[in-house]
């Protein structure tokens, strides 16, 4: 009769050696395990605030396209009002958000570029807005203007600007429901989303610049998007000059 009790030895003896053949591969593949499962950092933003100074007919009178901006950081409760006019909920049991959307299925992600003493009291980095606890959550950090430049076809006036709003989209939550229709109403939503940065920038003393022309690959890339996500709007914003 076999002995059994040294089958347990055996392997034991067996994994150790791969091991010893492979330095470091366990402990590499503990640690990409532990990456893989930390969540990424949470910023809570300010409220936005309901009430402002500029009255609507007065923001687009004064909106303009501006490409040249001045160094100047902003505030946190700036970013807070940019992001929140951009995507932020307005109210409803549905979380309604501030841009009308196709069916209520919300296909916008919004993305903000940081760079060096960009925002007080927020690092450069690249952050994704999540609309429903109104935060952010850091993708990376770094000051990435100079990459969105690069992606932009090399735009420097892009990277002058202290925050770099970027309007992405997932086309599937629409079309699932609206088919190829549904392409167009992505993209008249992406127009609401510009528009209303474009009048909230100027109702807090902003202005913003507009950008279409860019590589998809090179942007999503610069961002880390996931696969469903693509780049469709580029809008530098900051104090003008």
């Amino acid at each position: 009769m076999k002995n059994r009790s040294l089958y347990p030895s055996l392997t034991i003896s067996i994994l150790l050696t791969l091991l010893l053949l492979i330095p470091g591969s366990f402990t590499l593949a503990c640690r990409q395990e532990q990456k893989a499962q930390q969540p990424a950092a949470e910023i809570k933003l300010p409220p936005p605030s309901l009430t402002g100074k500029l009255s609507v007919e007065e923001a687009i009178k004064a909106r303009r396209t501006i490409r040249s901006f001045q160094p100047q950081p902003l505030t946190v409760s700036q970013v807070s009002q940019l992001l929140w006019a951009s995507q932020g909920i307005t109210g409803g049991r549905d979380n309604l958000r501030a841009v009308p959307s196709a069916g209520a299925l919300d296909p916008i992600e919004m993305y903000l570029v940081v760079g060096d003493k960009g925002v007080e009291g927020l690092e450069a980095g690249i952050y994704h807005y999540l609309p429903k606890p109104h935060s952010v959550e850091v993708v990376t950090k770094g000051d990435s203007r100079d990459k969105v430049v690069d992606g932009a076809l090399g735009q420097r006036w892009i990277g002058a600007a202290p925050i770099v709003m970027i309007v992405t989209a997932d086309y599937a939550r629409t079309t699932v429901k609206y088919k190829e229709r549904g392409i167009r109403y992505v993209h008249i939503e992406v127009g609401h989303v510009g528009q209303n940065l474009f009048l909230q920038a100027e109702a807090i003393g902003l202005g913003a610049g507009i950008v279409g022309a860019y590589s998809d690959e090179q942007i999503a890339k610069v961002l880390g998007l996931p696969s469903e996500l693509t780049p469709l709007l580029i809008m530098p914003v900051g104090y003008k000059k």
